[in-house]
């Protein structure tokens, strides 16, 4: 049986001819159904992908122990120009192989800090450039959005709790979550995307993990949801009022070419069409804030909130207030109950304060009371995301959007 298979082999080029092209399809598709390429983000490919990067060594095994019977053949019996044409087709293998091993995988093209360090708060630095702010057990760090927005995501201690912030440019997302997975610390890399969400994967189990939701997709713990800790995405200015002994990430000197790419990426004026901001509301790339509570997920009209700096709603039990500050830029999400009451605030909106009309009391962006009957109280943050109408639409179920009155 065996040598009647190895004689077919011989005979009938077409059985090579199929191994080339399968091994060939597999390494790109292996890449290309994870990354922006066209056509491979509009449908579900990510079971594909995901078969592929765990198989994908049993695939070669297979293909190329049939190109080898095939090239012993060749060069005992076959023709010069056989043997030319198996040289090239090796040849443009090895370099296929290389490109999509070596060069254009996502974690090929986008590294993680090779030299993490941090700035005091108090040093100079451009304090109008875009932050994911993050305080833990009272230490607070603020990371660049041009920086991670390039790493996509980075490991990191917060008051002494380990963390996981990350980035994505294409949806505008931005999540901090803990790396720990089954109850271990896991270390993860960056797999491409799904849906123009990043992926990533976890050491631990291999199960890749979205980064819009911190749910597994596929893989032994799908369905399993990292841990998110809570995170404002405002200036830098705006976090040191906030936190003025913040520190912040620096720039790895080592791929400040890769930062500068990303120069213009906060005011969403980059050309490339994955990122540059829709001016107009309700397109796939105009700008939204998100909000979710008890599974209700809603989504509120950027220019909305610039033009009229506060808007008021309620999602279930949660009176939500959204309010901006004078940069256009710092956005704020509150609980408006204070002390069992549900406050009402004036639309107008002067030097950075508020005022609710329960009790004309005075409240700066901050959440807190500074003049009036409830002087000293504090608004309770909710948990508010900046991003693409195309990523929360995606990957928020049943999601809405706030029309204004």
């Amino acid at each position: 049986m065996l040598i009647q298979a190895l004689k077919y082999l011989f005979v009938n080029r077409i059985a090579v001819v199929i191994a080339v092209l399968f091994i060939f399809i597999a390494e790109i598709l292996r890449v290309y159904l994870v990354m922006p390429y066209p056509g491979s983000q509009i449908i579900d490919t990510v079971t594909y992908a995901y078969w592929l990067n765990n198989h994908i060594i049993w695939v070669r095994l297979l293909a190329l122990a049939i190109v080898f019977i095939v090239f012993i053949h060749i060069i005992r019996k076959g023709k010069l120009w056989e043997k030319l044409l198996f040289a090239l087709i090796l040849i443009g293998y090895g370099v296929v192989f290389f490109y999509f091993n070596f060069r254009l995988q996502a974690d090929e093209i986008f590294r993680q800090p090779s030299n993490k360090s941090f700035i005091s708060g108090q040093q100079t630095l451009d304090k109008s450039k875009l932050v994911i702010g993050i305080e833990i057990n009272g230490e607070a760090k603020a990371y660049p959005i041009q920086l991670i927005g390039y790493h996509h995501q980075v490991m990191d201690t917060i008051g002494n709790t380990p963390v996981m912030i990350t980035y994505c440019t294409v949806c505008r997302t931005g999540r901090a979550f803990s790396p720990i997975v089954n109850g271990k610390l896991s270390l993860f890399r960056l797999i491409g995307m799904d849906h123009f969400n990043a992926v990533f994967e976890d050491e631990s189990t291999g199960s890749w993990w979205r980064q819009a939701t911190g749910v597994a997709i596929t893989g032994p713990l799908k369905g399993s949801k990292l841990k998110e800790f809570p995170s404002t995405q405002l200036t830098l200015y705006s976090w040191l009022r906030q936190y003025p002994g913040s520190l912040i990430m620096l720039p790895d000197s080592l791929y400040n070419d890769r930062y500068f790419r990303l120069e213009d990426y906060d005011k969403g004026t980059m050309q490339s069409a994955l990122v540059k901001r829709d001016i107009f509301s309700w397109n796939p790339k105009s700008w939204i804030i998100g909000v979710s509570h008890n599974h209700i997920s809603k989504a509120y009209d950027w220019n909305q909130l610039v033009e009229k700096r506060i808007i008021q709603d309620s999602l279930g039990d949660l009176p939500l207030l959204l309010t901006i500050e004078n940069d256009s830029t710092s956005f704020h999400a509150y609980d408006r109950r204070v002390n069992g009451a549900v406050l009402q605030f004036q639309h107008e909106v002067k030097n950075n304060q508020l005022t609710d009309g329960n009790t004309k009391s005075v409240w700066n962006m901050d959440g807190i009371c500074i003049e009036g009957l409830l002087k000293g109280e504090k608004l309770v943050r909710v948990q508010a995301y900046n991003e693409f109408w195309h990523s929360w639409q995606m990957f928020q179920k049943n999601a809405e959007a706030h029309k204004a009155n």
